[in-house]
């Protein structure tokens, strides 16, 4: 073979098709359009935490030491030199393997904004609200704890139905007092002095506490009648202490001031209490230590034998038979 046969032949050669573009504008069109496309669709929360997931759980698969940066590092290099082998953490044992975990410690997520330790002082405090439910379930009887409701609500009825029987009563009396006193004239106390102008003036001033003697009220309705009393003379020495703080230091003579001087200054011409209020009355505690349904029977038989009235039927009988009413206690009239 000659030298001319080894030159090529360009007459038989054959060229090789070029190799195609990497992408073509066409191509690259239609990509973008997809990656337009896929950023516009919104993910949802679930999707990002699964993706989330799945990339952390790949990291943490993926060995330091298996990537390609890890051959060409200069500290590993010295490491290997002085023994380190990958693969096994710890005191090596008698096979040659690591003592320590292979796998790293699991990631756990913090999703709320509570500080160190928050978990731990919320499991505490569930754990003693717990324990201290337990305690009191053990104490309190089901059948006790019903039993006492019962009785509170029974009181309270009691209580309810002494006040009412309490008021009656002494509307009641008053009523027949007036009776009495007009009825006898020899009964009503002097007249005063003053004009009828200011009798017409006192009868038209509001009627207020009474300043006889606390002794003298029936014990069955005393004690309605002084914690009256007693709210009042609060409500007072609030009320004039009120008034000195806004009022201006001036002078007072109190000679000179009428009725009327008196009233628009804030001071209650009628206004009196009883004058043994701050006295012991053993009679009244002596009856406030009965119980409440004895209380309110006593109040019973005062309002039929006295006033021909019965609390149950709410009206006053004729006569002291009073036919017509059932009984005496609320039994009878259910």
């Amino acid at each position: 073979m000659s030298a001319d046969d080894d030159e090529d032949d360009y007459m038989n050669m054959t060229f090789q098709d070029a190799p195609p573009t990497t992408e073509t504008s066409v191509q690259r069109a239609e990509r973008l359009k997809r990656e337009s496309r896929a950023r516009g669709i919104i993910k949802s929360k679930a999707q990002l935490a699964q993706e989330e997931a799945a990339a952390r759980e790949k990291a943490l698969a993926t060995s330091l030491l298996e990537d390609a940066r890890a051959k060409k590092s200069k500290g590993l290099a010295m490491m290997a030199k002085m023994g380190f082998k990958g693969g096994g953490l710890g005191k090596k044992t008698e096979d040659g393997q690591g003592s320590g975990k292979a796998e790293p410690i699991k990631i756990s997520i913090k999703d709320d904004r509570g500080g160190i330790g928050m978990e731990s002082e919320k499991k505490r405090k569930l754990q003693e609200a717990a324990e201290e439910r337990e305690i009191k379930s053990v104490k309190i009887d089901p059948l006790e704890y019903r039993e006492r409701m019962r009785e509170e609500r029974e009181n309270a009825r009691l209580e309810a139905q002494l006040r009412a029987a309490q008021r009656t009563a002494e509307r009641l009396d008053e009523e027949k007092t007036s009776t009495e006193l007009s009825q006898n004239p020899l009964l009503l106390p002097p007249p005063s002095a003053s004009s009828g102008e200011e009798a017409s003036k006192s009868k038209s001033k509001p009627k207020t506490t009474s300043s006889r003697p606390l002794k003298s009220v029936p014990v069955i309705y005393r004690g309605l009648v002084r914690h009256r009393e007693e709210k009042e003379l609060e409500r007072r020495k609030k009320h004039e202490l009120e008034q000195s703080l806004s009022r201006l230091p001036t002078y007072e003579n109190s000679e000179e001031e009428d009725d009327d001087d008196k009233m628009a200054l804030g001071k209650d011409v009628n206004f009196s209490i009883a004058e043994d209020l701050d006295e012991e009355d053993e009679e009244l505690e002596e009856f406030n230590a009965l119980d409440l349904g004895t209380r309110l029977a006593r109040l019973v038989m005062y309002l039929r034998e006295r006033h021909r009235y019965c609390f149950w039927c709410k009206m006053a009988y004729p006569d002291a038979e009073m036919d017509g009413c059932p009984g005496i206690t609320e039994e009878d009239h259910d």
